[in-house]
């Protein structure tokens, strides 16, 4: 499933295609959402966000598109009224003179009024966004160290979308790593300092990621996250299991914990 980084990094590169312009033409899989294809006819596109794993494409008139990727989920921006050829079935279409953005094998649509789309069962559920300009270390320690959290394993912590919206399993090696801390140890666990080295990295590595416009290749993620530029965002420890860790030179392992495959170094993870 695509993490924060990646799905921010959709949001932008469908916006700059189509926002801003109206709709000539839409069109929907489910036939609940059929009438729709009229009614967005003529809308302005007006934004299109990221929050958390969802997609809010925001509409003239006080519609809001909500979109979840999901496992298979992926979007794809055509020439205008062009539909290339794909083994994917298409879910959304939405044609521009500029462009089109079409969204395969997504299941998770849905049409808001967008004064109520944050009443959505999941956005609902979501915790801060990981990339989210306003989200500070401090919130962090305090969501951290809170009674709903603090018990928890940080294997599994990093991975519940209402502790921090946007973290994945990538994400979770990378920080764990980063903060220097064991992925079976929790919040109530850690020293001071320590909890605001996790809280650091929890918002430095996914914005890094977010920044370097594409992540290094590995196993069993889709080539559309790929960039094979010097800039990509590179992993210390995730997918690099019986690699040396880039800091000490320790082997580094594979582990599963909370049904994810999980990468560490036991001498730098303490």
């Amino acid at each position: 499933m695509p993490e924060g980084p990646e799905i921010r990094r959709a949001a932008d590169t469908l916006a700059k295609a189509v926002a801003g312009v109206p709709v000539e033409q839409a069109w929907f899989a489910k036939p609940e959402l059929k009438p729709y294809q009229e009614i967005l006819t003529g809308c302005l596109i007006e934004s299109i966000q990221a929050r958390g794993k969802a997609l809010l494409t925001q509409f003239a008139g006080g519609l809001t598109l909500y979109t979840h990727n999901q496992l298979y989920g992926v979007w794809k921006i055509a020439r205008p009224g062009k539909r290339p050829p794909s083994k994917r079935s298409l879910r959304v279409a939405l044609d521009t003179s500029r462009a089109s953005v079409l969204l395969y094998s997504a299941s998770d649509v849905a049409m808001w009024p967008t004064d109520q789309v944050h009443e959505h069962p999941l956005l609902q559920r979501l915790g801060p966004d990981i990339l989210s300009p306003e989200l500070g270390t401090e919130s962090v320690v305090e969501r951290l160290t809170s009674k709903r959290f603090r018990g928890r394993s940080l294997a599994a912590l990093l991975l519940d979308q209402s502790f921090l919206a946007g973290m994945g399993n990538y994400l979770r090696s990378e920080v764990l790593f980063h903060a220097g801390i064991a992925p079976q140890r929790r919040p109530t666990d850690l020293a001071a300092k320590e909890l605001e080295n996790l809280a650091e990295a929890a918002l430095s590595v996914p914005k890094r990621s977010y920044r370097s416009r594409g992540i290094s290749r590995a196993s069993g993620m889709r080539k559309d996250y790929f960039d094979a530029s010097s800039d990509a965002f590179s992993f210390f420890v995730f997918d690099r299991a019986g690699e040396p860790c880039l800091q000490c030179q320790t082997v580094i392992e594979r582990v599963e914990l909370s049904g994810r495959r999980l990468y560490l170094c036991r001498q730098c993870q303490r």
